[in-house]
C-alpha cells in the first residue's frame, strides 16, 4: 500500500470513472466539458476555486451513496455544494476534484402538523421549508439573510446561526435526525422524529458542522414551532456599548419572546444604508444601533411588553431614539439596514468577510483593538463591525484590498487578535479553505489531531472535501 497526497488524484475522468458515475447519477445528472460553463460553481466568499472535472447532479439520497461509493473506489476527490451561499470557501472546487451538487434533492417529504416535524432533502431552501410550515400555522425558526438560496443540508453541514440563536440556537439545535451518506457509500439513515433518544451514540452530531468532510447529508428531520401571532420590530439609537449591554440584560428579562439583538457599529449602519440606498430613521447618528425582534402569542400579551421596555429603556438612558416598526412592511425596511451585507460585500471587492465570537462582555473590547490595528495598517479601507450580541457573534467587513496576499495579512491581524481574546475564529460558516491556516488560534494540536482520526476513520481515501478545515490528509492508492 502507497501513500499520497489528495494533490495527485487523477486531472482527467477516467473512461472507468465516467461510467461508474453515470450508472450511479443517470447520464443527464452528470455535466461535463463546456456544459459546465452554464453557471458558477464557487460561492461566495471570493476564495479561489477551478473549473470541477465534472457536475455530479444526484436526484435521490441513493444516488448521492453510489456517486460517492465510486469516487472512493477511484480516489477521487469532491467538492460537496448546497445553496453556495457560504463565506469559507469550503464549496470552492480546487484542482481535480469533481462537484456533488445537491440542489435537485428538493423535495419536503413529510410535514406533520400535529408533531412539528418535517422531513426534508437536503437541498431544499431555507425558505421554501419556512413558506410550506406557515401554510400549518409553523415556523422553522432559523432564519439567514441567504434564506431564498442556502440549502438546510448544507445549513447542517455548517451548523448555521443567523438571527434567531438567542431565543431557538444554533441549526443543531432545531435537528431531529439525518440521513449522511458516507464516502463508502454506506447510506446512513438516522431520521429521529422524537427529542428524547438516548439509544447509544447520538450519530448525527458527529456530522452536524463538519463542512461535509466526514459524510454527504442528505436528508434531515427537523423540529418545528408555533408561527407567532404578533412580532416586533424596534430600531434603537444607543450611546455606548455598556448601555447595550445592559438593554440586552434588560429585554431578555421584560420580553419572554426575544429572538434577535442585533448591534451595528455606526460605520456598518451608515454603509448599509447607502448601499441599499435608504436614509436612516433617525434625526441624527449615534454610536451604535440595536435592532430588537420579539414574538408572542397575541399582540396584546407581546406590544405591551415591548413598548414598555423600550419606555424604561430610554427613561434610564439606555436608548437615545427608537423607531418601533408599525406593519411588516416597517419591519422589513429595519432589518434591510442589517442585511444588506450583500451590497456591502460586492462595494467593497476584494474584501474579507469575517465571522468571529468572542466573550458577550469583551466585544467592544476586541471591536476597539481591531480598529485600532486595521486602521493603521490599512487607513484607505474601511472596516465595518456588527454582529448578534446576545450570542457573542461579531462580523466584519474590511476592504476593499488591493491584492489577495495583502487581504491575507488582514486576515492574520484579525485570526491572531481573536485567539488572544479567547474567541472562535468561526462562528457560523465554518473554516473551509479560507481559515483553514488559522484553525490554532481557536483548537489545539490534541483536538486537530482527533479531528484527522475521524477523518481517517470515515474517509481513508479523503476524497470528501480534502483540505477544508485542515490540510488534505493522505489518500490511499
Amino acid at each position: 500500500m502507497t501513500i499520497t497526497d489528495t494533490t495527485c488524484a487523477q486531472r482527467v475522468l477516467s473512461p472507468a470513472l465516467i461510467r461508474d458515475l453515470e450508472s450511479a447519477v443517470g447520464p443527464d445528472n452528470l455535466w461535463s466539458g463546456a456544459r459546465l460553463a452554464e453557471r458558477p460553481w464557487h460561492d461566495w466568499s471570493g476564495a479561489p476555486s477551478v473549473m470541477p472535472l465534472a457536475v455530479l447532479l444526484p436526484r435521490t439520497p441513493q444516488a448521492v451513496a453510489r456517486a460517492l461509493r465510486a469516487c472512493h473506489l477511484h480516489a477521487t476527490p469532491i467538492a460537496v455544494q448546497g445553496g453556495l451561499t457560504g463565506l469559507a470557501g469550503g464549496a470552492n472546487p480546487q484542482g481535480g476534484e469533481v462537484v456533488l451538487s445537491l440542489g435537485r434533492l428538493d423535495a419536503i417529504e413529510l410535514l406533520d402538523a400535529q408533531g412539528a416535524t418535517a422531513v426534508v432533502q437536503a437541498g431544499v431552501t431555507l425558505q421554501a421549508l419556512q413558506e410550506a410550515a406557515q401554510v400549518h400555522g409553523l415556523s422553522f425558526p432559523l432564519d439567514l439573510g441567504a434564506r431564498g438560496s442556502c440549502q438546510l443540508g448544507g445549513n447542517a453541514a455548517t451548523n448555521a446561526g443567523g438571527n434567531r440563536v438567542l431565543r431557538f440556537g444554533m441549526m443543531r439545535n432545531l435537528v431531529l435526525g439525518l440521513e449522511v451518506a458516507l464516502p463508502d457509500g454506506r447510506l446512513l439513515t438516522m431520521l429521529d422524529r422524537v427529542i428524547k433518544n438516548n439509544a447509544g451514540y447520538d450519530l448525527k452530531h458527529l456530522f452536524i458542522g463538519s463542512e461535509g468532510t466526514l459524510g454527504v447529508i442528505t436528508r434531515l428531520s427537523l423540529g418545528l414551532v408555533p408561527q407567532p401571532s404578533w412580532t416586533g420590530t424596534a430600531m434603537c439609537a444607543v450611546p455606548d456599548f455598556p448601555a447595550a449591554l445592559s438593554l440586552l440584560r434588560m429585554a431578555r428579562a421584560t420580553m419572554p419572546g426575544l429572538t434577535a439583538f442585533e448591534l451595528m457599529w455606526r460605520g456598518f449602519f451608515d454603509a448599509g444604508a447607502k448601499a441599499i440606498g435608504a436614509a436612516s430613521p433617525f434625526a441624527g447618528p449615534a454610536p451604535l444601533y440595536v435592532l430588537l425582534e420579539s414574538v408572542a402569542g397575541s399582540e396584546e400579551q407581546g406590544q405591551a411588553a415591548f413598548e414598555h421596555a423600550l419606555e424604561r429603556a430610554m427613561d434610564e438612558g439606555l436608548v437615545q431614539d427608537a423607531v418601533i416598526a408599525q406593519s411588516q412592511a416597517q419591519a422589513a425596511q429595519l432589518w434591510a439596514f442589517r442585511e444588506g451585507v450583500s451590497e456591502l460585500l460586492s462595494a467593497h471587492k476584494p474584501c474579507a468577510a469575517f465571522d468571529v465570537s468572542v466573550p458577550i462582555e469583551r466585544m467592544d473590547a476586541l471591536v476597539q483593538e481591531l480598529s485600532t490595528r486595521l486602521e493603521s495598517a490599512y487607513p484607505a479601507q474601511s472596516h465595518l463591525f456588527f454582529g448578534h450580541l446576545g450570542d457573542g457573534n461579531l462580523h466584519l467587513i474590511s476592504g476593499p484590498f488591493t491584492s489577495h496576499e495583502e487581504l491575507a495579512q488582514a486576515e492574520a491581524v484579525v485570526y491572531a487578535c481573536v485567539g488572544r481574546f479567547e474567541g472562535s475564529i468561526s462562528a457560523e460558516h465554518g473554516i473551509g479553505m479560507v481559515k483553514r491556516d488559522f484553525l490554532g488560534h481557536s483548537r489545539d494540536d490534541a483536538q486537530v489531531g482527533l479531528m484527522r482520526q475521524l477523518k481517517g476513520l470515515l474517509d481513508p481515501h479523503g476524497i470528501l472535501n480534502p483540505g477544508r478545515i485542515f490540510e488534505a490528509a493522505a489518500c490511499v492508492r
